[in-house]
């Protein structure tokens, strides 16, 4: 609740101070991803959800003699909470990237990420019906009525109950974290264990697999680069130059409309003035209008994410949503004085649209594309750094633009409208800094493959293909962690195909040495049986 507390000599409605509210609401992505690649990404998933119940079950009980102290404990424990939910925010995405097959995969990660929709619906729907209820038993005046009844003493139990429950979520899921293996991928490739990755592989896939330790040794030693060498950013400077420069350009717009709701939702008539309601209805309004929008916009632009980024892309829906987003803010600064005076209908329509090309757009395809464009050893560091800067944009965006819309003055707001837009029209333009992933292995994205190709010309790509060229032999090739299908393949000892013989795959690309093509066959036509994951 967005109350802090009252005093009668005040004679004014109280609210958080913007510094505390942005401490509570956007410290949540501290970048715990380095931890994960230096201890596993299992291991430090499983501290991060401790962290996030013990937090949660804190700042239920924080504790002080007076409301400033009461609000720096509160702060205090949130702060480690977001520390937590931080971790859990990158590890969630590249523990799913590392598991999912190239096919499904965008899918896969977008679909972690629109569960943060459900999240927001019940975090609507818990305060609206516990406020409810109080409400029932507890009724009082407005504020401009009583300043000091208004202000029920049982709602300092509300908000605590509220933030209390936080921890069921995180609690219910441990033991099933606590289950998974860690990822092959950082098994093998950062671990160095090849052993225990195919021990791991063969658990998922219900098949035995066999381990090459030598083989996992010189694909690790071909990738074995930290983030701050010439050859990260040769390869990848751009890409996090994307990624980071996108995601911060995103939630400076996104975080500053979703943390001054409260603020807006009576200028759209989706709330009564705060002068005109108590402590507990100014909660049940407010809850009500969050989920209104949530249900209306927030929600679907998540769904619509998950059932369309294998086809349409991660860039093009990233696209569009910059584009929509920044468009649909300019025609609420042009018309701001009619739809607020006029017509709140279309008003609360525009402002729904913003958040489902938000979620139909960056906010969904920035947490997909962080995930999948960096190399094994670094993928989760960069996806925290990346979600780190998005935050820094929504502080930016929280103490700025929410100076604008504090006081309601037209002017300030419709300068802060054509602010957002422009910060939406530079971020359409840094999309082009990341590139398509769609359809491709990890390793192909991040060129591990290729890099480890050149090393030796017989590999092995965990997750995607087991080859030896060195003897002829059949050999079982997983499609993905997530499927037990196979391809047989055989070759000579030149690696080359025989009649009727299907070719070998290196990487994800055929392997020109593998077709016969002295037998006046071409490459389509000697690869032409060989199914890709």
């Amino acid at each position: 609740m967005s109350e802090a507390h009252h005093r009668p000599h005040w004679g004014v409605r109280r609210t958080l101070p913007p510094a505390v509210w942005t401490s509570i609401n956007i410290v949540f992505s501290v970048n715990l991803g380095s931890f994960g690649e230096r201890f596993g990404k299992r291991r430090v998933y499983g501290v991060t959800l401790i962290l996030m119940v013990v937090c949660a079950i804190c700042s239920g009980l924080s504790f002080g003699s007076t409301p400033n102290a009461v609000m720096g404990t509160l702060c205090f424990f949130r702060f480690w909470l977001g520390f937590g939910i931080g971790g859990d925010y990158t590890l969630s995405a590249t523990i799913m990237s590392e598991y999912a097959n190239k096919k499904t995969r965008g899918a896969f990660i977008a679909a972690i990420f629109a569960m943060q929709g459900v999240g927001i619906i019940f975090a609507s729907l818990v305060p609206m019906t516990l406020s409810a209820i109080f409400l029932h038993f507890f009724p009082a005046p407005p504020f401009s009525s009583d300043h000091l009844r208004s202000t029920q003493p049982e709602a300092d139990f509300l908000w605590r109950i509220v933030l209390m429950l936080g921890a069921i979520p995180a609690l219910i899921t441990y033991y099933r974290r606590m289950k998974m293996p860690e990822t092959t991928r950082y098994t093998a490739l950062i671990a160095g264990n090849a052993e225990q990755a195919a021990l791991d592989m063969g658990k998922v896939l219900e098949m035995e697999i066999q381990a090459e330790q030598e083989k996992v040794a010189q694909f690790k030693s071909a990738n074995d680069y930290s983030l701050l060498l010439g050859e990260f950013f040769r390869y990848h400077g751009l890409h996090l130059i994307g990624t980071m420069s996108t995601w911060f350009l995103l939630d400076i717009a996104f975080y500053s409309q979703n943390l001054t709701q409260k603020d807006i939702f009576p200028m759209m008539h989706l709330t009564s003035k705060a002068q005109k309601m108590n402590a507990l209805e100014e909660v049940l309004q407010t809850s009500k209008a969050m989920l209104h929008v949530a249900l209306c916009g927030t929600y679907p632009g998540y769904w619509f994410t998950v059932l369309f980024i294998e086809k349409m892309g991660r860039c093009l829906i990233q696209l569009i949503g910059f584009f929509m987003m920044s468009a649909l803010m300019l025609i609420m600064e042009i018309e701001y004085e009619y739809l607020k005076d006029k017509n709140h209908i279309l008003f609360a329509t525009l402002y729904v649209l913003v958040f489902f090309f938000a979620n139909f757009g960056p906010n969904s395809t920035t947490f997909v594309l962080a995930a999948e464009l960096f190399p094994t050893r670094v993928r989760s560091t960069c996806h925290g750094l990346s979600a780190a800067a998005g935050k820094a944009g929504a502080i930016i965006g929280v103490f700025i633009v929410q100076s604008y819309m504090l006081d309601g003055d037209p002017k300030k707001i419709r300068s802060a409208l054509i602010a957002l837009a422009f910060t939406n029209m530079i971020g359409f333009f840094c999309t082009f800094f990341v590139t398509e992933t769609t359809g491709k292995s990890l390793e192909e994205i991040s060129g591990e493959d290729g890099r480890a190709a050149g090393r030796r010309e017989s590999m092995m790509l965990m997750g995607d293909v087991r080859l030896d060229l060195s003897r002829r032999r059949r050999v079982n090739r997983p499609d993905s962690l997530l499927t037990s299908a196979t391809s047989e393949v055989w070759g000579d000892s030149e690696g080359r195909c025989e009649e009727g013989e299907e070719s070998f795959l290196i990487g994800n690309m055929v392997s020109p040495q593998a077709c016969n093509l002295g037998a006046g066959m071409d490459v389509a036509q000697c690869c032409r049986g060989f199914r890709m994951c």
